[in-house]
């Protein structure tokens, strides 16, 4: 049997796994039967806990998405990372480093029970989101540090911006991100082959120079409630197009975020609460003997 807890931040909901205190072996099958909302415990993404791989961090921090896929990055499940692993006893420290296949994050417990997470710095150059670029030109209203770019979905055009937060994303700037093609778009974004790891896809409406509302297609979740690094990658480009200033509230379905930014080579730093729902235990194999 595995021991685990369900949690969320803002609404993005994690199964965490302590892989310290016990064997974990995860395999896509398994990641995407305990994601199922039917026959598994039902999450956006599956967030496991290991051992820190050196002394330079404290523990090494592995993404499933609910697709079986393993990605980079997760900055909502970061927040999670660190209320789990107190909760747990596994540390003591508010601020902790832990490494991820990214790179290494610094989240920090605040005295109101938020976190807030270091995300490093934004990765804007376009090969290294990566995105494609090959036979494009910026659009006219480009900016030097965050060019916009023609994206042909289908019968349409759309003007995104790439950005990575350590896991990359296309940024678009909508009128009403409630009329917002996401459910359409948002597949057709993820898949486009101008992103050959495929794509976060945002949709950002800007309410003032301090607040935004975002809506994230998740690359291999599809849409979800929150998006960590959606919401750092909205506030980047917002602030470097001159619609935003720092620090910014990035509303989404399931919660605000507050990312502040010092800009170009500067970390960002995101806020937000981590919850615990529920604790439970599973047997894996019975899990994967489950017709699908």
């Amino acid at each position: 049997m595995l021991r685990f807890t369900k949690m969320h931040g803002a609404g993005n909901d994690f199964v965490m796994l302590d892989a310290v205190r016990q064997s974990v072996r995860m395999t896509p099958e398994l990641a995407r039967r305990i994601a199922d909302r039917h026959i598994g415990i039902g999450c956006d993404q599956i967030l496991i806990v290991e051992p820190a791989p050196d002394a330079s961090v404290d523990f090494r921090y592995r993404i499933f998405n609910a697709d079986g896929g393993e990605v980079e990055q997760c900055g909502n499940g970061a927040r999670c990372f660190v209320r789990f692993v107190h909760a747990q006893g596994l540390s003591t420290k508010r601020t902790i480093r832990v490494v991820t296949r990214s790179g290494v994050i610094v989240p920090r417990l605040e005295d109101d029970g938020r976190v807030t997470v270091d995300m490093g710095a934004p990765i804007l150059e376009a090969a290294r989101v990566p995105f494609d670029t090959a036979g494009l030109a910026p659009v006219a209203a480009s900016v030097a540090h965050l060019p916009g770019w023609p994206l042909t979905i289908e019968a349409a055009t759309a003007t995104i911006y790439a950005v990575s937060m350590g896991n990359p994303h296309a940024v678009q700037f909508v009128d009403d991100v409630d009329r917002a093609p996401v459910g359409t778009q948002g597949p057709q974004i993820e898949h486009h082959s101008r992103f050959p790891a495929r794509v976060n896809a945002g949709f950002v409406q800007v309410r003032d120079r301090h607040r935004l509302r975002v809506r994230v297609f998740e690359r291999g979740a599809g849409e979800t409630l929150s998006c960590g690094t959606g919401a750092c990658a909205a506030a980047v480009a917002a602030i470097l197009l001159d619609r935003a200033d720092s620090p910014v509230t990035v509303q989404t379905r399931g919660g605000d975020l507050t990312i502040n930014w010092g800009g170009v080579d500067n970390p960002v730093f995101m806020t937000g609460p981590a919850h615990t729902v529920f604790d439970g235990e599973f047997d894996p194999d019975a899990l994967l003997e489950h017709p699908s």
